[in-house]
């Protein structure tokens, strides 16, 4: 499964700056990438992980601002449509799983 963070923070004052950018800044460290400025990607494996990132997210939230976690399954992340500079981009691919014996 995979999680997306997006958010709409506060950057009018100098330190509403800092605070963003530390949030920023705590989700790559959480193993996060940015898909664009304010919407963030991790895969999970399951709901339990995704739980864990979820707390660990709560713990790092800035002061103000409005911060939404999305799940969706690898069957709708391999569906998503993506345009790029006026072109139509091809369908992302899951990332392998490891298998452990």
């Amino acid at each position: 499964m995979w999680m997306l963070v997006t958010f709409d923070l506060p950057v009018e004052t100098k330190a509403q700056r800092h605070a963003a950018t530390k949030f920023r800044m705590a989700l790559l460290d959480l193993g996060f990438e940015m898909s664009q400025l304010s919407n963030y990607l991790r895969f999970c494996n399951g709901k339990e992980q995704f739980e864990s990132y979820t707390r660990k997210i709560e713990a790092k939230l800035p002061e103000f601002g409005d911060v939404y976690i999305f799940q969706f399954t690898d069957r709708q992340y391999e569906n998503i449509v993506r345009f790029s500079d006026q072109g139509r981009r091809p369908s992302q691919k899951n990332p392998s799983q490891m298998a452990l014996f």
